[in-house]
Protein backbone atom coordinates (compact mmCIF):
# COMPACT_ATOMS: atom_id res chain seq x y z
CA UNK A 1 0.00 0.00 0.00
CA UNK A 2 1.74 3.42 -1.14
CA UNK A 3 2.14 5.83 1.61
CA UNK A 4 -0.77 8.58 2.06
CA UNK A 5 -0.49 12.60 1.32
CA UNK A 6 0.46 14.04 4.32
CA UNK A 7 -1.79 16.75 3.53
CA UNK A 8 -4.48 14.75 3.17
CA UNK A 9 -4.25 13.00 6.84
CA UNK A 10 -3.86 16.64 8.54
CA UNK A 11 -7.74 16.97 7.14
CA UNK A 12 -8.86 13.93 7.61
CA UNK A 13 -7.46 13.99 11.64
CA UNK A 14 -9.03 17.49 11.56
CA UNK A 15 -12.53 16.44 10.71
CA UNK A 16 -12.01 13.07 13.12
CA UNK A 17 -11.41 15.36 16.10
CA UNK A 18 -14.41 17.70 15.42
CA UNK A 19 -16.48 14.70 15.44
CA UNK A 20 -14.89 13.05 18.20
CA UNK A 21 -15.80 15.83 20.39
CA UNK A 22 -19.44 16.27 18.96
CA UNK A 23 -20.10 13.04 20.13
CA UNK A 24 -18.56 13.43 23.29
CA UNK A 25 -20.59 16.37 24.13
CA UNK A 26 -23.63 14.51 22.81
CA UNK A 27 -23.23 12.23 25.46
CA UNK A 28 -21.82 13.83 28.61
CA UNK A 29 -22.25 17.82 28.38
CA UNK A 30 -18.98 18.21 30.61
CA UNK A 31 -16.34 19.52 28.42
CA UNK A 32 -13.17 17.10 27.79
CA UNK A 33 -10.03 19.22 28.00
CA UNK A 34 -8.03 17.88 24.71
CA UNK A 35 -10.70 17.68 22.60
CA UNK A 36 -12.04 21.29 23.38
CA UNK A 37 -8.54 22.59 22.64
CA UNK A 38 -7.78 20.75 19.65
CA UNK A 39 -11.30 21.53 18.20
CA UNK A 40 -10.56 25.29 19.12
CA UNK A 41 -7.33 25.35 17.06
CA UNK A 42 -9.01 23.10 14.13
CA UNK A 43 -11.46 25.87 13.96
CA UNK A 44 -9.12 29.24 14.31
CA UNK A 45 -7.04 27.26 11.35
CA UNK A 46 -9.63 27.33 9.33
CA UNK A 47 -10.66 30.47 9.61
CA UNK A 48 -14.05 30.22 11.25
CA UNK A 49 -15.42 31.51 14.61
CA UNK A 50 -15.10 29.77 18.06
CA UNK A 51 -18.32 30.22 18.57
CA UNK A 52 -19.04 27.34 16.35
CA UNK A 53 -17.91 25.21 19.67
CA UNK A 54 -20.26 27.04 22.06
CA UNK A 55 -23.72 25.38 22.35
CA UNK A 56 -24.78 28.07 24.40
CA UNK A 57 -24.50 30.77 21.57
CA UNK A 58 -27.44 30.21 19.13
CA UNK A 59 -27.21 30.02 15.22
CA UNK A 60 -28.59 33.42 14.74
CA UNK A 61 -26.78 34.95 16.92
CA UNK A 62 -23.54 32.86 15.21
CA UNK A 63 -24.75 34.09 11.65
CA UNK A 64 -25.87 37.88 12.91
CA UNK A 65 -21.96 38.25 13.82
CA UNK A 66 -20.99 36.51 11.08
CA UNK A 67 -23.60 36.87 7.96
CA UNK A 68 -21.24 35.37 5.30
CA UNK A 69 -21.70 31.65 7.02
CA UNK A 70 -25.64 32.18 6.41
CA UNK A 71 -25.86 30.30 3.16
CA UNK A 72 -23.41 27.90 4.32
CA UNK A 73 -26.25 26.23 6.38
CA UNK A 74 -28.48 25.98 3.71
CA UNK A 75 -28.82 22.28 2.26
CA UNK A 76 -25.44 21.64 4.62
CA UNK A 77 -26.30 17.84 5.62
CA UNK A 78 -28.20 16.97 2.42
CA UNK A 79 -26.16 13.89 0.59
CA UNK A 80 -24.38 15.03 -3.23
CA UNK A 81 -22.76 13.66 -5.84
CA UNK A 82 -19.35 14.68 -5.43
CA UNK A 83 -17.03 14.29 -8.79
CA UNK A 84 -13.64 12.47 -7.96
CA UNK A 85 -10.44 14.87 -9.33
CA UNK A 86 -7.60 14.17 -10.25
CA UNK A 87 -6.78 17.78 -9.58
CA UNK A 88 -4.46 17.72 -6.88
CA UNK A 89 -5.45 21.29 -5.91
CA UNK A 90 -8.77 20.45 -6.42
CA UNK A 91 -9.08 17.57 -4.07
CA UNK A 92 -7.49 19.82 -1.53
CA UNK A 93 -10.16 22.27 -1.43
CA UNK A 94 -12.17 19.34 -1.56
CA UNK A 95 -10.90 18.13 2.06
CA UNK A 96 -10.41 21.69 3.50
CA UNK A 97 -14.48 21.80 2.60
CA UNK A 98 -15.05 18.67 4.35
CA UNK A 99 -13.21 20.34 7.59
CA UNK A 100 -15.16 23.30 7.39
CA UNK A 101 -18.61 21.43 6.98
CA UNK A 102 -17.97 19.17 9.75
CA UNK A 103 -17.81 22.14 12.06
CA UNK A 104 -21.08 23.40 10.81
CA UNK A 105 -22.55 20.45 10.81
CA UNK A 106 -21.08 19.77 14.62
CA UNK A 107 -22.26 23.12 15.36
CA UNK A 108 -26.02 22.20 14.28
CA UNK A 109 -26.36 19.31 16.06
CA UNK A 110 -24.71 19.89 19.17
CA UNK A 111 -27.02 23.17 19.87
CA UNK A 112 -29.96 21.22 19.07
CA UNK A 113 -29.77 17.62 20.44
CA UNK A 114 -27.66 18.72 23.63
CA UNK A 115 -31.13 20.13 25.16
CA UNK A 116 -30.02 19.53 28.84
CA UNK A 117 -32.17 19.59 31.75
CA UNK A 118 -33.71 21.02 34.23
CA UNK A 119 -36.41 24.17 34.08
CA UNK A 120 -36.43 25.86 30.38
CA UNK A 121 -37.15 29.57 29.94
CA UNK A 122 -39.10 31.13 27.20
CA UNK A 123 -36.45 32.21 26.13
CA UNK A 124 -34.31 29.28 26.02
CA UNK A 125 -36.94 27.55 23.98
CA UNK A 126 -37.37 30.28 21.55
CA UNK A 127 -33.39 30.13 20.78
CA UNK A 128 -34.03 25.66 20.47
CA UNK A 129 -36.72 26.45 18.14
CA UNK A 130 -34.78 28.78 15.80
CA UNK A 131 -31.76 26.21 16.26
CA UNK A 132 -33.90 23.67 14.87
CA UNK A 133 -35.02 25.71 12.38
CA UNK A 134 -31.39 25.92 10.81
CA UNK A 135 -30.81 22.09 11.25
CA UNK A 136 -34.08 21.53 9.18
CA UNK A 137 -32.64 23.84 6.99
CA UNK A 138 -29.36 21.77 6.72
CA UNK A 139 -31.43 19.02 6.17
CA UNK A 140 -32.90 21.22 2.75
CA UNK A 141 -36.27 21.53 4.03
CA UNK A 142 -38.34 25.03 5.38
CA UNK A 143 -37.89 25.54 9.07
CA UNK A 144 -41.05 23.86 11.39
CA UNK A 145 -41.23 20.89 8.45
CA UNK A 146 -40.04 18.13 10.04
CA UNK A 147 -41.27 19.32 13.81
CA UNK A 148 -45.55 18.91 12.27
CA UNK A 149 -45.65 22.52 11.44
CA UNK A 150 -46.42 24.64 8.54
CA UNK A 151 -45.12 23.70 5.47
CA UNK A 152 -46.38 21.80 2.09
CA UNK A 153 -42.99 20.84 0.38
CA UNK A 154 -42.33 16.77 0.54
CA UNK A 155 -39.94 16.13 3.70
CA UNK A 156 -36.48 14.10 2.31
CA UNK A 157 -36.18 10.70 4.00
CA UNK A 158 -33.46 11.53 6.37
CA UNK A 159 -35.79 14.72 7.38
CA UNK A 160 -38.44 11.75 7.90
CA UNK A 161 -36.22 9.94 10.76
CA UNK A 162 -35.17 12.97 12.48
CA UNK A 163 -38.67 14.76 12.78
CA UNK A 164 -40.13 12.62 15.40
CA UNK A 165 -36.78 13.12 17.40
CA UNK A 166 -36.21 16.72 17.19
CA UNK A 167 -40.56 16.32 18.07
CA UNK A 168 -39.80 14.37 20.97
CA UNK A 169 -36.94 17.00 22.70
CA UNK A 170 -39.21 19.88 21.60
CA UNK A 171 -42.11 18.43 23.92
CA UNK A 172 -39.54 17.52 26.47
CA UNK A 173 -38.43 21.70 26.53
CA UNK A 174 -41.93 22.82 26.40
CA UNK A 175 -43.00 20.17 29.49
CA UNK A 176 -40.32 21.41 31.65
CA UNK A 177 -41.13 25.21 30.96
CA UNK A 178 -43.36 26.69 33.83
CA UNK A 179 -46.05 27.49 30.96
CA UNK A 180 -48.43 29.16 32.64
CA UNK A 181 -46.31 31.69 34.27
CA UNK A 182 -44.40 32.55 30.53
CA UNK A 183 -48.32 33.02 29.40
CA UNK A 184 -49.26 35.50 31.87
CA UNK A 185 -46.51 37.82 31.11
CA UNK A 186 -47.34 39.12 27.75
CA UNK A 187 -43.64 40.31 27.33
CA UNK A 188 -42.37 36.19 27.59
CA UNK A 189 -45.49 34.96 25.75
CA UNK A 190 -44.91 36.81 22.89
CA UNK A 191 -41.07 35.22 22.66
CA UNK A 192 -43.18 31.65 22.26
CA UNK A 193 -43.17 30.39 18.42
CA UNK A 194 -46.15 28.08 18.22
CA UNK A 195 -45.29 24.83 17.21
CA UNK A 196 -47.34 21.18 17.73
CA UNK A 197 -45.81 20.56 20.80
CA UNK A 198 -46.64 23.73 22.20
CA UNK A 199 -50.37 23.68 21.12
CA UNK A 200 -50.68 20.59 22.10
CA UNK A 201 -49.94 21.77 25.89
CA UNK A 202 -51.36 24.33 25.04
CA UNK A 203 -55.30 22.36 24.55
CA UNK A 204 -54.20 20.08 27.68
CA UNK A 205 -53.91 22.78 30.16
CA UNK A 206 -56.42 24.85 28.61
CA UNK A 207 -58.80 24.56 31.30
CA UNK A 208 -56.09 25.65 33.88
CA UNK A 209 -55.60 29.37 32.71
CA UNK A 210 -57.66 32.60 32.74
CA UNK A 211 -57.52 36.37 31.88
CA UNK A 212 -54.31 37.33 30.75
CA UNK A 213 -52.73 33.39 30.71
CA UNK A 214 -55.70 32.41 28.41
CA UNK A 215 -56.09 35.11 25.94
CA UNK A 216 -52.52 34.69 24.79
CA UNK A 217 -53.05 30.69 24.81
CA UNK A 218 -55.61 31.35 22.39
CA UNK A 219 -53.57 33.87 20.44
CA UNK A 220 -51.13 31.18 19.80
CA UNK A 221 -53.20 28.94 18.94
CA UNK A 222 -54.87 31.06 16.60
CA UNK A 223 -51.47 31.92 15.00
CA UNK A 224 -50.83 28.72 14.48
CA UNK A 225 -53.55 27.10 12.88
CA UNK A 226 -53.99 30.02 10.38
CA UNK A 227 -50.45 28.99 9.47
CA UNK A 228 -51.19 25.71 8.94
CA UNK A 229 -54.20 26.43 7.39
CA UNK A 230 -52.82 28.89 4.75
CA UNK A 231 -50.56 25.53 3.71
CA UNK A 232 -53.43 23.28 3.55
CA UNK A 233 -55.90 25.36 1.75
CA UNK A 234 -52.98 25.46 -0.87
CA UNK A 235 -52.43 21.47 -1.22
CA UNK A 236 -55.96 20.90 -1.67
CA UNK A 237 -56.25 23.86 -4.37
CA UNK A 238 -53.31 22.20 -6.60
CA UNK A 239 -54.96 18.41 -5.76
CA UNK A 240 -56.48 16.98 -8.71
CA UNK A 241 -60.03 18.38 -9.59
CA UNK A 242 -63.16 16.93 -11.04
CA UNK A 243 -62.94 15.98 -14.52
CA UNK A 244 -64.72 18.25 -17.44
CA UNK A 245 -68.90 18.08 -18.01
CA UNK A 246 -69.03 18.09 -21.73
CA UNK A 247 -72.67 18.21 -21.09
CA UNK A 248 -72.86 21.34 -19.97
CA UNK A 249 -72.26 24.21 -23.10
CA UNK A 250 -68.92 26.15 -22.43
CA UNK A 251 -69.82 30.07 -21.55
CA UNK A 252 -69.48 32.28 -24.67
CA UNK A 253 -67.15 34.93 -22.83
CA UNK A 254 -63.83 35.86 -23.79
CA UNK A 255 -61.73 34.32 -21.24
CA UNK A 256 -63.26 30.92 -22.64
CA UNK A 257 -62.38 31.78 -26.42
CA UNK A 258 -60.20 28.78 -27.42
CA UNK A 259 -58.18 31.18 -30.21
CA UNK A 260 -56.37 27.48 -31.66
CA UNK A 261 -59.38 25.55 -32.07
CA UNK A 262 -61.09 28.97 -33.91
CA UNK A 263 -58.42 29.64 -36.17
CA UNK A 264 -58.13 25.66 -37.13
CA UNK A 265 -61.65 25.19 -37.94
CA UNK A 266 -61.67 28.15 -40.43
CA UNK A 267 -58.74 28.28 -41.96
CA UNK A 268 -60.92 27.03 -44.93
CA UNK A 269 -62.51 30.71 -45.60
CA UNK A 270 -58.69 31.90 -45.25
CA UNK A 271 -58.78 34.72 -48.62
CA UNK A 272 -55.45 34.83 -50.24
CA UNK A 273 -56.05 37.82 -52.03
CA UNK A 274 -57.01 40.00 -49.47
CA UNK A 275 -55.42 37.97 -46.62
CA UNK A 276 -57.54 37.67 -43.97
CA UNK A 277 -59.55 34.80 -42.18
CA UNK A 278 -63.14 35.44 -41.97
CA UNK A 279 -64.36 33.19 -39.29
CA UNK A 280 -67.86 31.64 -39.27
CA UNK A 281 -67.68 30.50 -36.33
CA UNK A 282 -66.12 30.91 -32.65
CA UNK A 283 -65.28 27.95 -30.03
CA UNK A 284 -64.75 28.03 -26.46
CA UNK A 285 -63.47 25.83 -23.86
CA UNK A 286 -65.71 23.68 -21.85
CA UNK A 287 -64.63 24.75 -17.99
CA UNK A 288 -67.64 22.94 -15.70
CA UNK A 289 -66.84 20.76 -14.18
CA UNK A 290 -69.08 17.51 -12.98
CA UNK A 291 -69.89 17.53 -9.16
CA UNK A 292 -72.51 15.63 -7.03
CA UNK A 293 -73.29 16.53 -3.93
CA UNK A 294 -71.04 14.89 -1.23
CA UNK A 295 -71.15 14.07 2.34
CA UNK A 296 -68.14 14.00 4.31
CA UNK A 297 -67.41 12.62 7.49
CA UNK A 298 -64.64 12.92 9.06
CA UNK A 299 -63.82 10.66 12.70
CA UNK A 300 -60.62 11.98 14.63
CA UNK A 301 -59.51 9.78 17.48
CA UNK A 302 -58.16 12.52 20.09
CA UNK A 303 -55.96 10.27 22.71
CA UNK A 304 -52.77 11.73 23.25
CA UNK A 305 -51.14 9.98 20.60
CA UNK A 306 -52.94 11.47 18.01
CA UNK A 307 -52.87 15.01 19.15
CA UNK A 308 -51.27 16.15 15.29
CA UNK A 309 -53.98 14.57 13.55
CA UNK A 310 -56.20 16.54 15.56
CA UNK A 311 -55.01 19.79 14.78
CA UNK A 312 -54.65 18.43 11.36
CA UNK A 313 -57.84 16.77 10.37
CA UNK A 314 -59.67 19.85 12.17
CA UNK A 315 -58.68 22.41 10.01
CA UNK A 316 -58.50 20.21 6.75
CA UNK A 317 -62.12 19.50 7.74
CA UNK A 318 -63.22 23.08 7.54
CA UNK A 319 -61.52 23.92 4.51
CA UNK A 320 -63.37 21.06 2.99
CA UNK A 321 -66.43 22.48 4.79
CA UNK A 322 -65.63 25.66 2.95
CA UNK A 323 -66.18 23.81 -0.79
CA UNK A 324 -69.44 23.55 -2.90
CA UNK A 325 -71.96 20.89 -2.25
CA UNK A 326 -69.71 19.22 0.35
CA UNK A 327 -71.59 18.45 3.37
CA UNK A 328 -68.83 17.79 6.15
CA UNK A 329 -69.43 16.41 9.72
CA UNK A 330 -66.91 16.40 12.34
CA UNK A 331 -66.39 13.46 15.27
CA UNK A 332 -63.71 13.37 18.13
CA UNK A 333 -63.30 10.59 20.59
CA UNK A 334 -61.25 9.04 22.82
CA UNK A 335 -63.21 6.68 25.44
CA UNK A 336 -66.38 9.25 24.51
CA UNK A 337 -67.62 11.30 21.43
CA UNK A 338 -68.21 14.56 20.56
CA UNK A 339 -70.06 16.26 17.27
CA UNK A 340 -67.90 18.90 16.77
CA UNK A 341 -69.73 19.85 13.14
CA UNK A 342 -71.81 22.59 14.03
CA UNK A 343 -68.36 24.60 14.44
CA UNK A 344 -66.54 23.07 11.78
CA UNK A 345 -65.82 26.16 9.45
CA UNK A 346 -63.83 27.25 12.70
CA UNK A 347 -61.07 24.91 13.71
CA UNK A 348 -59.83 27.25 16.06
CA UNK A 349 -63.33 26.80 17.98
CA UNK A 350 -63.27 23.33 17.24
CA UNK A 351 -59.56 22.91 19.11
CA UNK A 352 -61.05 24.88 22.29
CA UNK A 353 -63.59 22.33 22.67
CA UNK A 354 -61.71 19.02 21.97
CA UNK A 355 -60.62 17.24 25.30
CA UNK A 356 -56.94 15.85 24.67
CA UNK A 357 -56.00 12.49 26.15
CA UNK A 358 -57.24 9.11 27.66
CA UNK A 359 -57.95 5.92 25.84
CA UNK A 360 -59.89 5.42 22.27
CA UNK A 361 -63.36 3.72 22.01
CA UNK A 362 -64.27 3.59 18.71
CA UNK A 363 -67.50 1.43 18.62
CA UNK A 364 -68.75 5.32 20.53
CA UNK A 365 -67.54 7.12 17.67
CA UNK A 366 -69.96 4.48 15.30
CA UNK A 367 -72.67 5.10 17.01
CA UNK A 368 -72.28 8.55 16.28
CA UNK A 369 -71.29 8.58 12.62
CA UNK A 370 -73.88 5.72 10.91
CA UNK A 371 -76.73 7.71 11.58
CA UNK A 372 -75.56 10.96 9.53
CA UNK A 373 -74.84 8.42 6.60
CA UNK A 374 -78.44 8.98 4.45
CA UNK A 375 -76.66 8.23 1.02
CA UNK A 376 -73.79 5.87 1.18
CA UNK A 377 -72.61 6.01 -2.31
CA UNK A 378 -72.71 9.79 -2.03
CA UNK A 379 -70.85 9.35 1.22
CA UNK A 380 -66.76 9.44 2.10
CA UNK A 381 -65.94 8.35 5.81
CA UNK A 382 -62.27 9.53 6.70
CA UNK A 383 -61.35 7.54 10.37
CA UNK A 384 -57.64 8.83 11.71
CA UNK A 385 -56.38 6.83 14.47
CA UNK A 386 -53.76 4.23 15.68
CA UNK A 387 -56.98 1.81 15.99
CA UNK A 388 -55.20 0.68 19.32
CA UNK A 389 -58.64 0.21 20.87
CA UNK A 390 -59.42 0.20 24.48
CA UNK A 391 -61.05 -3.06 24.79
CA UNK A 392 -61.88 -5.56 21.79
CA UNK A 393 -61.16 -4.51 18.45
CA UNK A 394 -63.86 -6.77 16.66
CA UNK A 395 -66.75 -4.56 17.35
CA UNK A 396 -64.98 -1.50 15.80
CA UNK A 397 -63.72 -3.62 12.85
CA UNK A 398 -67.43 -5.53 12.10
CA UNK A 399 -69.04 -1.43 12.09
CA UNK A 400 -66.30 -0.35 9.50
CA UNK A 401 -67.17 -3.65 7.66
CA UNK A 402 -70.47 -3.06 7.32
CA UNK A 403 -70.14 1.10 6.83
CA UNK A 404 -67.91 -0.17 3.68
CA UNK A 405 -70.04 -2.97 2.10
CA UNK A 406 -73.02 -0.38 2.57
CA UNK A 407 -71.21 1.62 -0.16
CA UNK A 408 -69.71 4.39 1.58
CA UNK A 409 -66.25 5.65 0.50
CA UNK A 410 -64.15 4.59 3.48
CA UNK A 411 -60.82 5.86 3.93
CA UNK A 412 -58.56 4.40 7.29
CA UNK A 413 -55.45 6.95 7.98
CA UNK A 414 -53.21 5.97 10.63
CA UNK A 415 -52.25 9.73 11.34
CA UNK A 416 -52.26 12.69 9.31
CA UNK A 417 -48.97 14.85 9.64
CA UNK A 418 -46.40 16.20 8.01
CA UNK A 419 -43.42 13.84 8.36
CA UNK A 420 -45.86 11.32 7.40
CA UNK A 421 -44.88 9.12 10.35
CA UNK A 422 -47.37 6.99 11.13
CA UNK A 423 -48.04 3.74 13.99
CA UNK A 424 -51.30 1.56 13.20
CA UNK A 425 -51.95 -1.63 14.89
CA UNK A 426 -51.13 -4.60 12.89
CA UNK A 427 -54.07 -6.26 13.68
CA UNK A 428 -56.42 -3.74 11.67
CA UNK A 429 -53.87 -2.94 9.03
CA UNK A 430 -54.17 -6.53 7.57
CA UNK A 431 -57.81 -6.34 7.96
CA UNK A 432 -58.32 -3.14 6.39
CA UNK A 433 -55.97 -4.86 3.26
CA UNK A 434 -57.92 -7.51 2.97
CA UNK A 435 -61.62 -5.16 2.99
CA UNK A 436 -60.01 -3.45 -0.14
CA UNK A 437 -59.27 0.11 2.17
CA UNK A 438 -55.58 0.27 2.54
CA UNK A 439 -54.61 2.50 5.36
CA UNK A 440 -53.81 5.62 3.63
CA UNK A 441 -49.94 7.05 4.34
CA UNK A 442 -49.53 9.14 7.07
CA UNK A 443 -48.82 12.27 5.10
CA UNK A 444 -51.17 15.20 4.74
CA UNK A 445 -51.03 15.20 1.02
CA UNK A 446 -52.19 11.61 0.94
CA UNK A 447 -55.31 12.38 2.32
CA UNK A 448 -56.00 15.84 0.64
CA UNK A 449 -55.50 13.79 -2.73
CA UNK A 450 -57.95 10.81 -1.93
CA UNK A 451 -60.66 13.61 -0.61
CA UNK A 452 -60.31 15.67 -3.81
CA UNK A 453 -60.63 13.05 -5.90
CA UNK A 454 -63.76 11.60 -4.89
CA UNK A 455 -65.57 14.62 -3.80
CA UNK A 456 -64.78 16.69 -6.75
Amino acid sequence: MTGQNPEATSYDSRRQVLYWRLLARLFDPEEQAALESASLAVVEDIGLPPALLDPKVSVDSTVQRHPELAAAFDGLMVPEQRAVSEDDSAGERDRAEEVRRAALVSKVLLNVFAAGSGTVTAGQLSQWQSDAGWLERALGCEPGALRGGRTGRPVPDIGADIGPELGAIEADLVRRMHLREVLADPALASRLTPSMSLIEQLLRDKGNLSGVALANAKSLIRRFVDEVAEVLRTQVEKSTVGALDRSVPPKRVFRNLDLDRTIWKNLTNWSPEEERLYVDRLYYRHTARKTTPQRLIVVVDQSGSMVDSMVNCTILASIFAGLPKVDVHLIAYDTRAIDLTPWVDDPFETLLRTNLGGGNDGPVAMAMARPKITEPRSTVMVWISDFYEFSRSQPLFEGIEAVHRSGVKFIPVGSVTSSGRQEVNPWFRERFKALGTPVVSGHIRGLVHELKTFLT
